[in-house]
């Protein structure tokens, strides 16, 4: 494995900046790096990175422990997981920076929008890291991305929402979409796929409020919309979804929610009749996948597709019974 010189003294060096925030990092063992590793290798070690949005949610951690599980399977792999505390470009730069400066073989990389990052995925390409992406891509060649069909599950959402409130007896009314900005591409997917669901249907969608992901601002949104009157609330991730449901929930009117993301709090909102259903990801399936398929690219070995579905399904309060 060849690493400039300038790369390794500044890993050796290297003080994260708060913005990035580093989690505790996984040997081949499972143990953490400062213990001594007890699989046997006998082939090289990699350095391998997660870098995601941020640390907000559920659906991340997710993705960390599939990576770890095949980290523990492989056994060559040093790994850690960087991540800003915000959906932020300029901290998710800096993870990628840091990550290169760090001795990164390979980034795993959800991409929180689809250019700003583009210059410095180029600078770690020329040190010779190979990138992968989980979840969300950006706007630059990868050896594989790992996600969400966003599109199609997007419109499996509207679709459910479109059953919920004629099942409500609502046959037309305003309809609110509260998402996470205009430049995850994940995320406009969705929404994309979400209002196609309603063309030619009597129902009107207000304009996209956006919330950043974060639940606090995304239920003084949801709050706003339905003041103005709507029947139905969408919530394009997990934040947004937690968000409507809350709003859903204290407002005490029947209003179909539909969300994205699955997580212990979203399952309440379900349970509760507070959001109609979510679109589940499987986050755990694409680190696990894409760690390994980091591995295959770093051997040399064929990685396969450029993209892999790693599927959606829609929990409700029916599948939780």
């Amino acid at each position: 494995m060849k690493r400039k010189v300038l790369a390794i003294i500044l890993g050796l060096c290297l003080v994260l900046a708060a913005g990035c925030s580093k989690n505790q990092a996984v040997t081949s063992s499972g143990t953490d790096n400062k213990g001594e590793a007890t699989a046997a290798s006998t082939g090289e070690k990699f350095k391998v990175y997660l870098i995601t949005m941020d640390q907000m949610d559920q659906h991340w951690v997710n993705v960390d422990a599939g990576c770890k599980k095949a980290v523990e399977e492989l056994g060559n792999i040093d790994y850690e997981w960087l991540a800003p505390d915000v959906k932020d470009d300029a901290k998710q730069i800096e993870c990628i920076n840091n990550a290169v400066a760090g001795g990164a073989d390979a980034i795993l990389l959800a991409a929180n929008g689809p250019d700003a990052v583009t210059s410095a995925l180029k600078e770690a390409e020329a040190s010779g890291v190979k990138i992968i992406y989980v979840d969300s891509a950006a706007d630059y060649p990868a050896i594989q991305t790992l996600a969400t069909d966003n599109e199609a599950a997007g419109k499996t959402a509207g679709e459910e929402m479109l059953k919920g409130l004629q099942a409500a007896g609502k046959t037309a009314g305003k309809i609110g979409i509260v998402n996470v900005n205009a430049a995850t591409a994940s995320c406009v997917a969705r929404e994309k796929g979400f209002r196609s669901a309603f063309d030619g249907k009597a129902y009107e969608l207000l304009e996209t409020q956006y919330g950043e992901g974060d639940a606090a601002k995304s239920k003084d949104i949801a709050a706003n919309y339905i003041t103005s009157g709507c029947v139905g609330l969408f919530g394009a991730n997990e934040g947004s979804s937690v968000g409507i449901g809350n709003a859903i929930q204290e407002s005490g009117d029947t209003i179909i929610g539909v969300g994205f993301d699955k997580s212990d709090t979203i399952l309440e909102l379900i349970k509760g009749g507070y959001i109609l259903c979510a679109m589940a990801q499987n986050p755990d399936v694409m680190g696990y996948e894409g760690m390994k398929e980091a591995a295959k690219a770093l051997a040399g070995e064929d990685t396969g597709a450029d993209y892999v579905d790693t599927g959606v399904s829609v929990i409700n309060k029916a599948s939780l019974e």
